[in-house]
């Protein structure tokens, strides 16, 4: 197979190529990586943490470059810049609360239910782990799975998407710095298919991308009988209550829609604003979406960056056209800009809109913004909670009190209560699960993510007698 040529997201030109691996090249680096792993489990969670502080500190070297790199993929989202950062955060977190995961899952006492057995657990890594990640957040959704899956004592070999190959080729450079770490972590280029070959080669998949592809990833997961972890979106709602701050509504929905170009699987995608609010609500939200700016000068300087990928210009314009031939009204946006190459939306604001549009049923994945209003509570809750998907909601409301009321009816496994975009929050705290098509698998939050990369062993020792099989008699018959 012959390079593949990488798409500058800002100029629309080929400036950078990848050699996508062949079957034979994934079958040698799992072979490797297998061969490495059992040294790598041997050390201990201990003897991982030293190796993965070395790690930490030649990304610390590096954080600029890497998130240089990451901004080059993306075409400058704001968070790309902070990547190095980011990612120093992830593994430093990871050297706390490793240790304390392990910990969490010993047990050593006498059976409950024979109390002549000791009762001993024994956690076993899987040895190879498949991570096969996405073109958003390249790097950050990457070693969401990667990281951890090495804290346990897993060897990762990971398949970037092709769209957004920089960012790891240079973060590789730092891992190549630690050899111990070099040995069990490792990744191949390439398209899908390589990713195909990934999961003929792993005992156990992290996927993060869309539902059709995910469907494809858990069937092959299935027919090798190994487990799967995916995150597969979400077309988040945000519901705005009649007694909510306008001023308040209008800056967390418009972030939370907009942020990172709307190429966040938790962006807020849909909006239910109450009736008696609804107008004032839009005027004020179009008074704030006319302030934001492309950052088509300058990364560094603007709040929207172009499309990551540039097909997903032309899903989140074909939401847009379906949605006003059924009869919604763009009040701001709505054209797709080419410029200098790179292909743009600026906030897009919609009304009129019902669930029969795509734009409130299919993830959109754009700095999209559609507004429907609703009479009262029960109505609010129906209309967010009919969707295949559910990652993640947002309720705004008078009180937190009566924000919580209506989050906890909501079908999402992380619900944002006054704000919108609160996933960062709860990175250390505990894991959620996600709701419908929007994932399957284990929690990859919180310390017990960490657990989807362990099997767990009993060791029953018996301390007392044995029993004798001529000792069992059937009920009433003669001794």
């Amino acid at each position: 197979m012959g390079k593949m040529e990488v798409i500058n997201p800002r100029t629309g030109v080929s400036d950078h190529a990848i050699t996508p691996a062949s079957r034979d090249d994934v079958a040698a680096k799992a072979a490797a990586l297998r061969k490495a792993q059992p040294a790598w489990e041997a050390m201990g969670v201990g003897g991982r943490c030293g190796v993965m502080a070395r790690w930490l500190q030649a990304v610390k070297a590096r954080a600029a470059d890497i998130g240089e790199a990451d901004a080059h993929d993306t075409g400058g989202c704001h968070t790309s810049y902070l990547q190095g950062f980011i990612t120093m955060g992830n593994i430093g977190g990871w050297l706390e609360d490793a240790p304390k995961a392990f910990a969490a899952l010993d047990f050593d006492a006498m059976s409950p239910s024979m109390p002549s057995v000791r009762v001993q657990s024994q956690v076993v890594a899987y040895p190879l782990v498949g991570v096969i990640s996405p073109w958003n957040a390249p790097l950050m959704l990457a070693l969401l799975d990667a990281v951890p899956a090495l804290f346990a004592g897993s060897a990762v070999l990971l398949k970037p998407s092709e769209v957004t190959p920089r960012v790891i080729e240079t973060l590789f450079e730092t891992v190549r710095e630690v050899p111990e770490l070099a040995a069990v972590f490792d990744y191949v280029a390439g398209p899908g298919e390589v990713g195909q070959t990934v999961i003929e080669q792993a005992d156990t998949i992290c996927f993060t991308g869309s539902v059709p592809t995910g469907r494809k990833v858990a069937v092959a997961c299935a027919e090798r009988l190994i487990p799967c972890h995916l995150e597969l979106g979400g077309k988040d709602p945000c519901i705005v209550t009649q007694s909510a701050d306008i001023e308040r509504a209008t800056t967390a929905v418009l972030r939370g829609a907009v942020y990172a170009t709307g190429q966040v699987c938790y962006s807020v995608e849909r909006v239910y604003v109450h009736e008696a609010i609804h107008d004032a609500f839009v005027v004020r939200l179009l008074e704030k979406a006319g302030e934001v700016r492309l950052n088509a000068g300058n990364p560094r300087a603007g709040h929207i960056g172009p499309f990551t990928h540039g097909p997903q210009a032309d899903i989140v314009a074909g939401h847009i056209a379906d949605a006003v031939a059924k009869g919604a009204k763009v009040e701001c946006g709505g054209e797709v800009e080419n410029i200098g190459g790179g292909r743009y939306l600026r906030p897009t604001v919609l009304t009129g809109v019902t669930h029969d549009m795509a734009i409130m049923q299919d993830e959109t994945f754009g700095p999209t913004i559609p507004v429907m209003a609703f009479s009262d509570t029960e109505e609010a809750v129906r209309l967010a909670n009919d969707t295949q998907f559910g990652l993640t909601a947002s309720v705004i409301a008078g009180t937190a009190e009566e924000a919580e009321a209506i989050g906890r009816r909501l079908n999402a496994g992380g619900i944002f209560l006054q704000d919108t975009f609160l996933t960062f929050a709860k990175m250390r705290t505990f894991g959620t699960d996600s709701f419908g098509w929007s994932g399957h698998g284990s929690p990859r939050i919180g310390p017990e993510s960490l657990r989807r990369f362990l099997r767990r062993k009993s060791l029953l020792t018996q301390t007392g007698e044995v029993a004798d099989i001529r000792n069992d008699h059937h009920l009433g018959e003669d001794a």
